[in-house]
């Protein structure tokens, strides 16, 4: 399967020529307009047309899933959906929410799928004092330095990759390690991380080299670069298409022979794409996947029709529990206040346990960080597989306590004591 960006491109283009690419007029209603009724604006700015679209294309149709099954229209509410493409520049990003916050009514904003431009629109959010619900952004800051209390970080971040992947990959002999990785502040965090998680085990790191982003199609020369420091790990702090192309040209240039290649964030979606001869044997860290249990099973079985061509993964399944969670909070605390102070929102959502199909139960901590367990799974092999998103098995189960970070170590403002 190739990687290719969203077939809503074509849809998109027109908007895009004035700058964020939103769908206007076609907002998710939960209901016919009537009479005045309690309503939710929600926004998802993500990634529809560069090297994370096939990883996006689901957020839609996840939190349709969610207003579905939390049953909005019995409820009598109304909320709308708006979706609008960043094109991975920060100040796309930021100008869409802001104009959703100030023009729009937008309540609250979910994913955000780069960590660029996640940083960008948690500043804003906090301005505004609005929602900012992160779950494809991968950036540990957000829960550290740049942590808000107008923001949870949902799904995964770079501290967690390193701690459980990282920390497995070491226990397997994988003492050695090279980084190449995206240059900008996803890639740049996630080397710091897992640096500090192989040092501290007693590893070397031999070297590292980021390739621009995005924009880079031809990795040969930092291949050869990481194959030359004889390290015995390639770690790849990239994602998306990137990943993709590095890994196949890995195997062209025969890197895998002499190194053991790591996507330190690889999505069952990418593992789709390389197919399981290629990627076979390949371990992953994920905090969703379809296949784990029967809650996820039963709701793969009910979303597939809204995105019958991808899986939702772990960052686009995040908004499904994280639209879950929101809409329990304004149901307890009442739509008109939600909407009238995002800050006590979070305060709100922080102090509710979470529970979802997607990610069972969980806790969320007051730095924002969304706790719940890490699964290491394993590519199968072509034999194992009854169809074609019967990709990954669990190897391992990792509690989220170990899997994340410790709350004093990320130099939260918002942590006490």
């Amino acid at each position: 399967m190739e990687f290719r960006s969203t077939s809503r491109r074509a849809l998109l283009g027109t908007a895009a020529l004035a700058g964020a690419a939103v769908l206007p007029g076609r907002p998710t209603r939960a209901q016919s307009d009537g009479a005045a009724k309690p309503k939710l604006r929600l926004g998802i700015i993500t990634d529809l047309s560069g090297p994370y679209a096939d990883l996006s294309r689901p957020a839609e149709a996840c939190a349709r899933q969610a207003l579905e099954d939390f049953g909005v229209s019995g409820r009598g509410w109304d909320v709308d959906i708006l979706v609008a493409d960043h094109q991975n520049k920060t100040d796309i990003a930021a100008a869409t929410a802001r104009r959703w916050f100030d023009q729009e009514g937008v309540d609250a904003l979910v994913d955000v799928s780069t960590s660029a431009t996640a940083l960008a629109v948690n500043g804003l959010a906090r301005e505004k004092n609005k929602v900012f619900l992160a779950t494809e952004p991968g950036t540990s800051e957000l829960t550290g330095a740049s942590c808000s209390p107008n923001t949870i970080h949902w799904v995964w971040d770079t501290a967690m990759l390193a701690r459980s992947l990282g920390s497995t990959v070491l226990a397997q002999g994988g003492d050695s390690w090279f980084f190449l990785g995206a240059d900008y502040a996803f890639g740049h965090q996630m080397v710091r991380d897992t640096t500090a998680v192989v040092q501290a085990r007693g590893g070397k790191i031999a070297g590292s080299v980021f390739h621009p982003f995005p924009g880079t199609s031809d990795f040969s020369a930092f291949l050869l670069r990481a194959q030359s420091s004889r390290a015995k790990v390639l770690s790849l702090c990239n994602s998306g298409a990137d990943l993709i192309n590095t890994v196949k040209q890995a195997r062209e240039f025969g890197v895998n022979r002499s190194m053991r290649i790591v996507g330190m964030i690889t999505y069952d979606t990418v593992i789709h794409s390389l197919g399981l001869e290629t990627a076979q044997g390949m371990q992953i860290a994920a905090t969703y996947y379809w296949d784990l249990n029967d809650r996820t099973r039963a709701w793969q079985a009910r979303v597939q029709p809204k995105t019958p061509t991808l899986y939702p993964n772990m960052g686009t399944a995040g908004i499904y529990s994280a639209v879950t969670h929101y809409l329990k909070t304004a149901a307890d605390m009442g739509i008109a206040e939600a909407k009238r102070d995002g800050r006590a929102t979070i305060a709100r959502m922080k102090s509710m346990p979470t529970d979802d199909d997607c990610f069972g139960m969980g806790t969320i901590r007051e730095d924002g960080r969304k706790m719940h367990p890490v699964y290491i799974l394993e590519a199968k092999k072509p034999f194992e597989s009854k169809h074609s998103w019967d990709l990954l098995k669990t190897v391992a189960t990792v509690s989220p306590e170990d899997a994340f970070r410790p709350l004093n170590e990320g130099g939260c403002p918002l942590v006490r004591g």
